[in-house]
């Protein structure tokens, strides 16, 4: 059994075919999805998806890309739905200095926000972090005994991988460690301890090898967890089991 631990399934290129997605996911091994809310109105739909389908659970927060759009109602309406039975981290929270949908101060900003949020509610939290790693470490580094949670999508190198786990970090890893040239992260892979990895799909981004260009869903979080294997040089199933009890001990999932 493995866990997709990081998931968008509440977006609009599920609507067709979700629970096609799920079923297909049960049979793939999937014992559950955390689908993650990217702002207000998203996470709202994330909760309403964990509340109707059994192995689906969610995380409440706003991505960096919406930084500028937050207000104090904002918070409000997120502490509440972070109360529902089902809602199991905050995030994705962060910073993307890659697109700079907003403005980098109003995401710093807006992070040291959320990140107090996810203290004072008792959540672990969920980070995006893009061509921001000195800023994101410096952040949460700020927090170390206060806050735990996992680096999503971790695009850094060994190094910074060992300052998160010193931080009680988990590192997800996504499909991209199928590709070529993912030199760095297959390094990261290799040399952290197991039990501080997760499994992501980050559908319906980042299809994995041989599934690239493709929408990626959660059953091809097979490709990922197999690729591990093979970097570890261990037996499939015990990616599978180590991440699934590694998503338990994080998220209780």
């Amino acid at each position: 059994m493995l866990v997709d631990t990081h998931a968008h399934i509440e977006l609009q290129e599920f609507e067709k075919d979700r629970e096609g997605v799920l079923e297909r996911a049960k049979k793939a091994g999937i014992k559950a999805i955390l689908t993650v809310g990217i702002d207000l109105d998203d996470s709202k739909k994330a909760v309403g998806l964990a509340e109707r389908y059994s192995m689906v659970y969610a995380a409440v927060g706003v991505h960096p890309h919406d930084a500028s759009g937050i207000t104090p109602e904002t918070y409000e309406e997120l502490k509440t739905l972070a109360r529902a039975e089902k809602v199991v981290a905050y995030g994705e929270i962060g910073l993307d200095f890659f697109r700079n949908r907003s403005p980098k101060d109003m995401q710093i900003k807006r992070f040291g926000e959320q990140l107090d949020l996810s203290v004072e509610l008792g959540l672990p939290v969920i980070i995006h972090d893009r061509d921001a790693h000195k800023e994101i470490m410096d952040m949460i580094e700020c927090y170390k005994g206060k806050l735990t949670g996992v680096v999503h999508c971790f695009s850094g190198d060994y190094e910074m991988a060992c300052r998160c786990l010193d931080l009680g970090y988990y590192i997800s890893v996504p499909g991209t460690v199928t590709y070529k040239n993912s030199v760095m992260l297959r390094d990261v892979v290799r040399k952290i301890p197991l039990e501080r990895l997760l499994v992501e799909t980050d559908a319906p981004f980042l299809a994995p090898e041989p599934k690239r260009g493709k929408r990626n869903e959660s059953s091809f979080i097979t490709y990922t967890a197999g690729k591990i294997a093979e970097i570890r040089g261990v037996p499939y199933e015990v990616v599978a089991t180590r991440t699934t009890q590694n998503a338990g001990d994080l998220f209780g999932i």
